[in-house]
């Protein structure tokens, strides 16, 4: 987390006109990010705890770097997609807030012009000439707090592994908590390189296939994302979603084609056509 970079977004976004949507998307990369504005939270993590829709921060995401507030780097792991990269633009921040800061402040400007004058020099000790410090001794001997570098890994780790447990309960209906057994199974396969949208994926995909029969009470992290069989559970379900994701019906999946393939064509020609 970037005190620096929080306290530029909440005095420079906000001075500058932005909408309050966006001013809460870049107050949140700020906290993920070091100094230098470098973070890579998820949008579903973003989305998620502002309480937005995804689209919404991805749209505002898209019209802050559009206007040169941030830019943002793909990644793919592997022939998975990764988090985005994103750097704020610390020099527009910077420049922004300390605008606004002169601006709605002007008593630091008249102090810093009658001290260019030497027009006024406060007594630091109650008049007495030989004091001669300009600040305080205390202050000096203060160490500057140091700011979090990279964000945590394991802590991106889980926030990950909790938007995919919300998504499992959601399609679901199911109530399972972020403990450390649910999460664990998950935060496993995330290790793996394996994305967020791929958990899912699967979770829709055996949701479908086990709704109404036995195998619908194992529809749980322990069983989706066991790690000898997920591979294949991601597999078939890849093929399901380039299928149109269709419906199982009675044990059997409905196909685009299943009114031609139960239908038998009458190739008999009526008397009085040519070849009857």
């Amino acid at each position: 987390m970037s005190v620096k970079l929080s306290s530029y977004v909440w005095d420079g976004c906000a001075s500058a006109g932005m909408k309050l949507t966006s001013v809460a998307i870049m107050a949140r990369l700020a906290d993920f990010s070091n100094d230098e504005g470098v973070c890579w939270p998820s949008i579903e993590t973003i989305a998620r705890q502002l309480g937005a829709g995804e689209s919404t921060v991805r749209t505002a995401i898209g019209k802050l770097e559009q206007d040169g507030w941030l830019t943002r780097q793909q990644r793919r792991s592997g022939n998975r997609n990764a988090p985005n990269i994103y750097r704020l633009n610390v020099a527009k921040l910077r420049k922004s807030a300390l605008s606004h800061e002169s601006d709605s402040d002007p008593s630091k400007s008249d102090a810093s012009e009658s001290s260019k004058k030497q027009e006024f020099h406060p007594p630091e000790s109650g008049g007495d000439p030989s004091v001669t410090s300009k600040q305080e001794p205390s202050l000096k001997s203060k160490t500057p707090c140091q700011v979090a570098g990279q964000p945590d890994p394991e802590v991106i780790l889980t926030e990950q592994a909790r938007d995919v447990l919300t998504h499992l309960n959601q399609t679901t209906g199911s109530r399972f908590t972020t403990n450390k057994t649910s999460l664990e199974h998950i935060r496993a396969r995330l290790r793996e390189d394996f994305t967020v949208e791929e958990l899912n994926l699967v979770i829709d995909y055996k949701s479908e296939e086990w709704r109404g029969t036995e195998q619908e009470q194992y529809i749980r992290p322990k069983t989706l994302f066991i790690p000898t069989n997920f591979a294949g559970y991601l597999q078939r379900a890849s093929n399901w979603d380039k299928a149109g994701r269709p419906q199982r019906v009675n044990g059997k999946w409905l196909k685009q084609d299943s009114f031609s393939a139960n239908h038998t064509p009458n190739y008999h020609i009526p008397a009085g056509f040519r070849g009857a």
